[in-house]
């Protein structure tokens, strides 16, 4: 009777004694990987960073591309402490061309954001933006003030990817999905409002700096297929006029 007490009084403290996270559990575990496979110091802190390619959009209601933009840039002058996922941050620029036809352009100063029409009045730029940025808060996210939670696993076009969630200081919730043999990110996943939104990375290469970029990257809102966008050039910590980024009205010319 007595042996019989000691044994569950052992099992009682057993399970009252939290259980450290198996290196499989670890978010670090699996964010420290995909830092370095990404491109280390290289792509946690890039100055600015240049994409140009095509891009082909989708309507809602049909299966077939609904327009192709087949010069699609994007300039982006990078916030080296950004601490808010989902809002504009840094100084960015978009322009989406079919031939010789502006389909549209929108950018964002540090302060004003704008398209081809004009100033965007603020209420509807923080819902733009909240619905669009989120992808750099995972090069902050190993710093203090971030917590990181594992998610349940699940692959990402045939490949097997770790889940975590990168919880910033906003209280904005992001997951990443890593793939378990190259460590690159192959998803993103946010609750936006324009609905639960997701992105898938493919087509990945390496520069010389070591930074490595998906080529491919397909955007997906409630489960429905947006647009995906194929870039072709990549440049990475060179100079951008920061004219580029201002308002039409004051801005160089376009």
């Amino acid at each position: 009777m007595v042996r019989m007490f000691c044994m569950a009084a052992a099992w009682l403290c057993l399970a009252l004694v939290p259980l450290r996270a198996a290196p499989d559990d670890d978010p670090r575990a699996v964010l420290e990987p995909a830092v370095e496979a990404a491109g280390g110091e290289a792509w946690l802190n890039p100055s600015t960073l240049y994409l140009a390619g095509h891009a082909v959009f989708y309507a809602p209601d049909s299966a077939t591309p609904r327009s192709t933009a087949d010069d699609y840039r994007m300039w982006r002058a990078m916030n080296p402490n950004r601490t808010t996922a989902h809002g504009a941050d840094g100084k960015v620029r978009i322009t989406a061309r079919s031939g010789d036809r502006l389909m549209f352009e929108v950018g964002y100063d540090g302060t004003t954001t704008w398209t081809e029409k004009g100033v965007m009045p603020k209420d509807q730029a923080d819902a733009y933006w909240a619905s669009n940025f989120g992808f750099g808060i995972i090069r902050e996210a190993l710093g203090t003030g971030f917590t990181l939670e594992r998610a349940p696993d699940r692959d990402v076009g045939g490949h097997p990817v770790a889940l975590i969630r990168v919880i910033s200081p906003d209280g904005a919730t992001t997951l990443f999905g890593i793939d378990r043999q190259s460590h690159y990110i192959r998803y993103m996943g946010f609750v936006t409002p324009r609905g639960f939104h997701e992105r898938h990375y493919d087509d990945f290469i390496r520069l010389p700096s070591g930074w490595v970029q998906a080529r491919e990257v397909t955007l997906y809102y409630n489960g429905v297929k947006a647009n995906t966008v194929f870039w072709r050039d990549v440049k990475v910590g060179e100079p951008i006029d920061p004219a580029l980024f201002a308002p039409p009205e004051t801005g160089a010319q376009r």
